[in-house]
């Protein structure tokens, strides 16, 4: 009897030394996380610009793509943007990727001029800078930047067929030829030529000590060169050009019909008139 009554006092030993300890421990990681938590707290925090989506190489950086968070000081790379307005309209030296920490000496500012004069712009081996005349209403107000995605439009006097409300030109093989000068009548037709063009820089005029003044002078483009000589021709015909700005991220292509006077008395005045 009394080595069963030892028995059971062994057994109760164990139990209440198995609940003191797990309470033990219990109370140990509790106060270790607690202790985490405390230093993560205090640990100085400090602000820096990182890419919120993929952005390719030699990509221009703009609002969507960027957002400030704050990190670690001591994690903080060197070189490391903490000011979001530092880095928009910026041309990335490298590929971003989402949460990468924007570095100062990865950038490039298309609007900084090297000592020999000209602009530090990227380009590929099959695209060509061409500076176009800032003589459209949009750029004159002044609301273009550098890393905009604009569409160029066009109105020009061409020849349109009454009947079909098309050009009149026929087609031989391959080839498209267009009616001869004395068949002709000219009517000004609008149309969308070239969309989702990037504008690389904005060129202005300087004063004596270098400072840019007044209204943009040139628009800066890194075009292809049959868009180059695209836009050349129509300039030199004498078109009158307009550029609208895209929203941020809209590089898709606008599905836009030209507009005559045809397409005006047929889309807008003739149904207003059969609703009479």
């Amino acid at each position: 009897m009394g080595r069963f009554r030892g028995f059971l006092w062994l057994v109760a030993g164990l139990v209440v030394a198995a609940l003191a300890g797990g309470a033990a421990f219990l109370a140990i990681t509790r106060a270790t996380a607690d202790r985490a938590a405390n230093q993560e707290l205090l640990v100085p925090q400090e602000r820096v610009v990182v890419a919120v989506h993929r952005l390719e190489t030699h990509g221009v950086l703009t609002a969507d793509i960027v957002e400030v968070r704050e990190i670690p000081a001591d994690t903080v790379p060197e070189g490391a943007v903490s000011d979001i307005d530092r880095v928009l309209g910026k041309v990335s030296l490298v590929e971003l990727f989402a949460g990468e920490i924007i570095l100062e000496q990865r950038l490039l500012d298309p609007n900084v001029t090297a000592p020999s004069g000209r602009m530090a712009l990227v380009m590929a081996d099959d695209e060509v800078l061409m500076a176009f005349p800032a003589g459209d209403l949009l750029t004159q107000v002044d609301v273009l930047k550098p890393g905009d995605r604009v569409d160029f439009l066009f109105t020009y006097e061409l020849p349109v067929d009454r009947e079909t409300g098309f050009l009149p030109v026929t087609a031989r093989d391959d080839v498209v030829i267009g009616p001869q000068p004395e068949e002709e009548e000219l009517e000004p037709v609008t149309f969308d030529l070239l969309q989702n063009v990037s504008i690389a820089a904005i060129v202005r005029a300087v004063d004596d000590e270098g400072e840019e003044t007044g209204s943009p002078r040139a628009l800066l483009l890194v075009v292809n060169p049959q868009d180059a000589l695209v836009l050349k021709y129509m300039k030199d015909v004498g078109a009158t050009v307009d550029l609208v700005l895209r929203a941020p991220g809209a590089e898709g292509e606008f599905a836009v019909e030209p507009v005559d006077l045809e397409y005006i008395i047929n889309g807008y005045i003739a149904p207003q008139e059969g609703l009479r």
